[in-house]
């Protein structure tokens, strides 16, 4: 029977403590890990076992876990983890903003529902739109792809004391922009009909000013915004499947951004 001397017992823990607050930072930022309704002991379990499988593949380390170093250290997986998941999170986003916008065209804006993964109001256009992104993203295995990147960070970005690169945070700044960028092209098609409508019930509105254009033009504008959507949904898969391959691509190039030193 082999038997662990206590003298490297501390490496030991060390080894596999710093993989385990990179993947618990991505599991309490990245999308669908981060849902309130998983409990905080399922998401520590999750992050404990895969941080034992990526620990048997990782270089040993001789950081020790109690030390000004060690408290260094793990601020940086910690910011790792969580740059990882803030970047997966645009993804999402972007298509939120889509739905508000497109919501605040059909005059819907005013239909707020409560958030449970924000803990804030999101218009209910915007809401339909998550749970299809959710949905999708686990139909395309994002969730796979997700860790499959964790585990590469690892060989990108090895657990170690070497200062991290301030261009990657600026890389993560510039990849907001995204959330403008695809969001309005998602639901630019549905506001500018919606636009078009509104703008020719203000010609109506003007030629006939006995017809009641209040009364005509939200059922009207709710109407067709409602089959735009419809519409929409036939594209709605494989633009958000072009969605996901930019973004993970964009946090493949911010990995080796905070690689380089």
């Amino acid at each position: 029977m082999q038997s662990l001397p206590l003298d490297s017992l501390p490496l030991l823990v060390s080894h596999y403590f710093w993989p385990f607050m990179r993947v618990l930072a991505l599991f309490s930022t990245a999308p669908v890990f981060n849902d309130k309704a998983i409990g905080n002991r399922v998401k520590v379990g999750l992050a404990a076992i895969i941080a034992l499988l990526l620990g048997q593949n990782l270089p040993e380390n001789t950081i020790p876990l109690i030390s000004i170093m060690g408290l260094w250290v793990g601020c940086q997986q910690l910011l790792i983890g969580a740059a990882m998941g803030l970047t997966i999170q645009f993804l999402f986003v972007a298509v939120r903003y889509a739905g508000e916008l497109i919501g605040l065209q059909m005059g819907l804006s005013f239909a707020m529902f409560y958030d449970p993964n924000g803990g804030d109001n999101m218009p209910v256009v915007s809401r339909i739109l998550n749970l299809l992104a959710i949905l999708l993203f686990l139909l395309f295995n994002g969730h796979l792809v997700m860790l499959d990147a964790l585990g590469e960070s690892f060989q990108m970005l090895p657990v170690s004391a070497a200062p991290l690169n301030r261009d990657a945070f600026n890389a993560i700044a510039n990849t907001g922009s995204l959330i403008f960028h695809y969001g309005i092209a998602l639901g630019l098609p549905v506001i500018t009909l919606l636009l078009a409508i509104n703008l020719t019930l203000g010609l109506l509105n003007r030629l006939t000013p006995q017809l009641s254009i209040f009364v005509v033009g939200f059922p009207l504008t709710l109407s067709v915004g409602i089959l735009a959507l419809l519409l929409m949904m036939h594209h709605f898969a494989p633009y958000f499947y072009h969605l996901m391959e930019v973004v993970f691509t964009r946090l493949s190039q911010i990995m080796l951004l905070f690689s380089v030193s």
